[in-house]
């Protein structure tokens, strides 16, 4: 990555295709100890997962970790709820955006910050099918022009 001290983990693809993304947000993340493990050999899923406000907290469902192999009886269930670690001005700020119909809050990415492990969660907006259409018209051109220019840079 870029930034320093940054290890991805898991990538939400499926979220760019699906949404459009108008803000985002990094948090930390509520873990047990073999959880924290088993992320760092890269078991983790958050392709199906959400996050939703209750009771004044944000929480993540359906985030996949697989459980650590030597966890034996200090595993927990790969599915359960797990808690985001956020400022209460931006739970506010969150919640607020949410009232606004077709805002849906998706996680992005977890990665590695430098011992930490954190959640990118973005505010997004749905995609109609046109618009998905659009994206991937332009991601066709985009690839269509670099080829081009490797060709004419490999012919000089």
């Amino acid at each position: 990555m870029a930034e320093e001290g940054i290890k991805l983990i898991a990538n939400n693809k499926k979220a760019y295709h699906d949404y459009f993304v108008d803000q985002t947000y990094e948090c930390g993340i509520e873990l047990a100890g073999t959880e924290v493990k088993s992320l760092r050999l890269g078991q983790c899923s958050i392709k199906e997962a959400w996050c939703q406000i209750k009771n004044g907290q944000v929480y993540i469902y359906g985030m996949h970790i697989n459980p650590y192999e030597k966890g034996n009886i200090f595993n927990r269930d790969p599915l359960r709820d797990r808690k985001l670690l956020l400022h209460r001005v931006e739970i506010n700020k969150i919640a607020g955006k949410m009232q606004e119909p077709g805002i849906a809050l998706i996680p992005l990415r977890v990665y590695f910050k430098r011992s930490l492990v954190k959640v990118e969660i973005g505010l997004c907006r749905g995609k109609k099918l046109y618009d998905k259409r659009d994206d991937m018209k332009k991601k066709a051109i985009r690839r269509d022009l670099e080829k081009e220019f490797k060709k004419a840079n490999i012919r000089v």
